[in-house]
């Protein structure tokens, strides 16, 4: 039953991490990392799957290595970030409030972006 549990879980995780690829403030691999650990303990044919992917293993790696996160990816991020942010700011929402909202919560994921996640080691 445990393991039945975990793989459900896991499953909706990696939908989660998949959907946070393309979508700004979602998380894509803290998803995938607890997706990781649940396939761990309850399916190895599926944590391997998950690690071999062309599309997935790669945020893992870069993970577990430490590589961190280099600032052209940083760059491209935060671009992407506030291109939605302005379409949806200024292009759909009316109300001022969200609004305000919105932009302030673009300016905490720059920051963690910036300040938080990590930038790669130098060798």
């Amino acid at each position: 039953m445990k393991k039945a549990i975990y793989i459900i879980i896991g499953c909706i995780s990696v939908v989660l991490g998949i959907i946070g690829i393309f979508v700004p403030g979602l998380p894509t691999t803290p998803f995938l990392l607890l997706s990781s650990w649940l396939f761990y303990n309850s399916s190895k044919r599926l944590h391997d799957a998950l690690h071999r992917s062309k599309w997935l293993g790669p945020y893992i790696q870069r993970f577990q290595e430490k590589k961190g996160v280099g600032w052209k990816t940083k760059a491209v991020s935060i671009i992407c970030m506030w291109t939605m942010i302005s379409i949806s700011a200024f292009g759909i929402i009316e109300n001022l409030h969200v609004r305000i909202l919105l932009l302030i919560l673009g300016v905490v994921g720059t920051c963690s972006v910036l300040f938080i996640v990590p930038n790669p080691k130098k060798k």
